[in-house]
C-alpha cells in the first residue's frame, strides 16, 4: 500500500494532516505487543475541520448523478480488493483475530462495496397509491447529510464500512472515528481508499483519536445529521440522552446479554458445535456473542460435557501461528475486566470451572462454567470474553423467563421439533432468534433506510377545479 496508513496522519478535505495538537498514539499488535504504527489523536479541533469539510462538500456530492457515485464506490472497492492480502494481515495483526476472521471482515467489506453502488443506481423511491383519484403520489429517498460514525474495535473495517458505503452511495458525506484500539484497518486504510479512489475533497474523513477527545467531540457536534454508533451500552446511553436535549438524530448498536437455549429433545453435538460459534469466535468479543447458555436439565449433563470437551481441545496462540484457533483479547483492561468482573464473582457465588479460567498474557483459555445463577454476573452481564456461562432449567417455561427480560441482540434456540423451536423463538425479547443455528453469519446488508429519508411528492394528473371558497379574496379556508 503506497500511502501513509499508519504515520500518525488524520484524513480531512482530501488531505492528510497532522492533528491541531500534534499528538500521537502507538498502534500494537495484540499477540505480540509490537508497535506496528501511529496513529493521529484528534481533538474537538480537528473533528470541526472534518464536519465542515464534509458539511461543505456534501451538496455537491448529492448533486453528482447516482452512476458517478457508483463509479466511485467501485473504485474504492477495487482498492480493497487489490490489496486484500495486506489487509487480511493487517487485521490479523491488529485486532487479535485468526485469519478466517480477517477474511470474513475484508471479504464483507468489499461486498458491501459492491452492493451499495449497485444500490445508489438501483431506485430513487416509490410510487406510491394516492388518496384521491386523479393524483399521483411519489416518495423519493434523498441523503441525510453529513454521517458521524463512531466504531468499535472488533470488526473494525466491517463495521465501519456498513455504514460508509450506503451513506456515500445515496449522497451524504461521512465523518469517522475509529476505535482507538484499531485506528488503522478500522479507519487509515479506508481514508488510504477513498483517497486512490479519488473520492472530492471532504466526502471521507477520516478522525483518528480517543473517545473522551476525539469521539466525545464528534457525538457532540451539531454539524451532524445522524450519528452511528456501535459500541458499550453504558456509552450509547450516554450519547442517546445527550442527543434528546436537542433532538439530534442517533443510531446505535449496542451489547446485550445474549441467550443460548438447548431444549430437552435438542441435538445435543449441533448444539455444542453452533456453541463454539456463538460464544467463543473471535474470542467471544462480539456484540452478538452468547453470554447465556440455558439448558433444559434433561439434556444438561451431555451438553455440558460436549461443550467442555469442545473448548479443551482448542488451541489458543498467535493468529499467524498454524492451528490457532483463538488469538489473544484486545487489551489488559478487557482481560482483567473478563477474569476479575465476570469469572471469579461467579466462582465465589458458587459456578464451578469445568474448563480454562485461565490466561498468559492476553491469551485466555476457552472456559466453560456450570452452576451460574441468575444472580451472577456470568449470567447478568455481557461476557465480551471465551467464557460460556452454563444454566440449567428445567422447563420450557423456565428457560423462556430467564432469557427474557434482559437487553438482547440476537439469539439462539435449539430443539428437535421445528415448530416448538419457532414458537419458543417468538417468545423470546430480542431482536434476531436463530432457530439450530449460532448467531448471524451475514454478509453485507440492504442498508439504504438507514441513511436516507422520504421525501413524499403529490402531482394532480388531471385538470385541477378549485372550488369557489379558494378565490375568496377573504382567504377564507
Amino acid at each position: 500500500m503506497t500511502a501513509p496508513a499508519a504515520d500518525g496522519r488524520l484524513y480531512i478535505d482530501g488531505t492528510f494532516r497532522d492533528p491541531v495538537g500534534g499528538r500521537t498514539g502507538p498502534v500494537l499488535e495484540k499477540a505480540t505487543g509490537a508497535p506496528i504504527g501511529t496513529y493521529g489523536r484528534a481533538d474537538a479541533a480537528d473533528v470541526d475541520l472534518a464536519v465542515r469539510a464534509a458539511r461543505a462538500a456534501q451538496p455537491g456530492w448529492a448533486a453528482l448523478g447516482a452512476p458517478e457515485r457508483a463509479a466511485y464506490l467501485r473504485r474504492f472497492c477495487a482498492y480493497l480488493e487489490q490489496h486484500y492480502e495486506d489487509l487480511v494481515r493487517q487485521s490479523m495483526r491488529e485486532t487479535g483475530g485468526v485469519r478466517a476472521k480477517a477474511e470474513d471482515e475484508v471479504g464483507a467489506s468489499i461486498r458491501q462495496l459492491q452492493i451499495s453502488a449497485v444500490q445508489a443506481t438501483d431506485s430513487a423511491g416509490d410510487l406510491l397509491q394516492p388518496y384521491k383519484a386523479g393524483k399521483l403520489s411519489m416518495s423519493r429517498a434523498v441523503p441525510l447529510g453529513v454521517l458521524g460514525l463512531i466504531t468499535p474495535w472488533n470488526y473494525p473495517m466491517n463495521l465501519a464500512m456498513r455504514a460508509v458505503a450506503p451513506g456515500l452511495a445515496f449522497g451524504n458525506t461521512v465523518v469517522l472515528k475509529p476505535a482507538e484500539l484499531t485506528p488503522i484497518i478500522g479507519g487509515q486504510v479506508l481514508a488510504q481508499a477513498a483517497d486512490a479512489a479519488g473520492l472530492p475533497p471532504g466526502v471521507f474523513n477520516v478522525v483518528t483519536g480517543d473517545g473522551p477527545d476525539a469521539g466525545h467531540a464528534l457525538a457532540e457536534h451539531r454539524g451532524v445529521d445522524l450519528l452511528d454508533f456501535t459500541g458499550s451500552r453504558a456509552v450509547g446511553v450516554a450519547i442517546a440522552a445527550s442527543a434528546a436535549a436537542d433532538l439530534r438524530a442517533v443510531r446505535l448498536e449496542l451489547g446485550g446479554s445474549n441467550a443460548f437455549v438447548v431444549l430437552d429433545d435438542a441435538d445435543v453435538d449441533l448444539a455444542a458445535s453452533a456453541a463454539m460459534v456463538a460464544s467463543l469466535e473471535f474470542q467471544g468479543q462480539t456484540c452478538i456473542s452468547a453470554s447465556r447458555h440455558i439448558v433444559q436439565r434433561a439434556v444438561a449433563e451431555r451438553y455440558i460435557d460436549a461443550v467442555t470437551r469442545r473448548a479443551e481441545a482448542l488451541t489458543v496462540g498467535d493468529p499467524f501461528a498454524a492451528g490457532t484457533d483463538l488469538g489473544p483479547l484486545i487489551s489488559e483492561a478487557q482481560r482483567d475486566r473478563l477474569h476479575r468482573e465476570i469469572v471469579e464473582p461467579s466462582v465465589a457465588m458458587g459456578a464451578t470451572v469445568a474448563a480454562g479460567g485461565t490466561y498468559d498474557g492476553l491469551f485466555y483459555r476457552p472456559t466453560v462454567l456450570t452452576g451460574v445463577t441468575a444472580d451472577m454476573p456470568a449470567f447478568r452481564d455481557e461476557i465480551f470474553g471465551p467464557v460460556i456461562p452454563i444454566t440449567v432449567v428445567e422447563s420450557e417455561e423456565d428457560a423462556i423467563e430467564l432469557v427474557n427480560g434482559y437487553p438482547m441482540l440476537m439469539n439462539s434456540v435449539f430443539s428437535a421439533d421445528l415448530i416448538r423451536g419457532l414458537g419458543v423463538a417468538e417468545r423470546l425479547q430480542a431482536g434476531e432468534v436463530h432457530v439450530n443455528d449460532a448467531h448471524a453469519r451475514h454478509g453485507a446488508e440492504n442498508q439504504m433506510p438507514g441513511f436516507t429519508r422520504r421525501q413524499w411528492i403529490g402531482l394532480q394528473r388531471t385538470p385541477l377545479t378549485l372550488p369557489d371558497w379558494t378565490a375568496d379574496p377573504a382567504g377564507r379556508r
